[in-house]
């Protein structure tokens, strides 16, 4: 019996060892897997970030913090860690998927207890969010995985070609 024990302890020990360099984040593994104009995607196809070994931040993630800035910083606070008015958007994405974070944005999000009522307003109807919703949660996935640090990002990656035309084309 104690033999069997220990094998369990060393098991247990081993996974752990294995995955304590794994990062937390709701979408999977945040690795490029793919790349379309500019735009990251991981191996599910969910939006995702590449930083350069000198701390070069692809567009998207370059854009999505300005657009966090100018939209989401005023609930949810600097460089996404929350608020009084809000939850911090870096902790939420370690458990959320890019799916539900689409809803959120899109649809709002109200919790009501007998001691808060929290709403989240719906940004649906909004250009200035939805037209750049990938681009944000590309910046707070990277943010909520701790591959990117407080601040504006010093070095970016320039402006694919083709995304003025889509920019364009979604703000009307």
């Amino acid at each position: 019996m104690r033999a069997c024990a220990w094998f369990v302890v060393v098991a247990v020990a081993g996974l752990l060892a294995s995955t304590a360099g794994l990062r937390a984040d709701g979408s999977g593994d945040p690795a490029p897997a793919s790349s379309d104009d500019g735009k990251y995607l991981d191996k599910a196809g969910n939006p995702t970030f590449r930083i350069a070994p000198d701390g070069t931040v692809d567009w998207y993630t370059s854009i999505g913090y300005i657009r966090y800035t100018a939209n989401c910083l005023q609930c949810h606070g600097p460089d996404g860690l929350g608020s009084s008015f809000a939850p911090s958007l870096v902790d939420a994405l370690k458990t959320i998927d890019y799916g539900r974070f689409i809803d959120i944005v899109t649809n709002g999000k109200k919790n009501v207890d007998t001691s808060q009522e929290l709403v989240m307003p719906s940004f649906g109807d909004n250009p200035n969010v939805m037209c750049y919703i990938d681009a944000i949660f590309v910046y707070l996935r990277a943010r909520s995985d701790g591959a990117l640090g407080r601040g504006r990002p010093q070095k970016n990656d320039p402006r694919p070609p083709g995304y003025s035309a889509t920019e364009d084309a979604c703000m009307g």
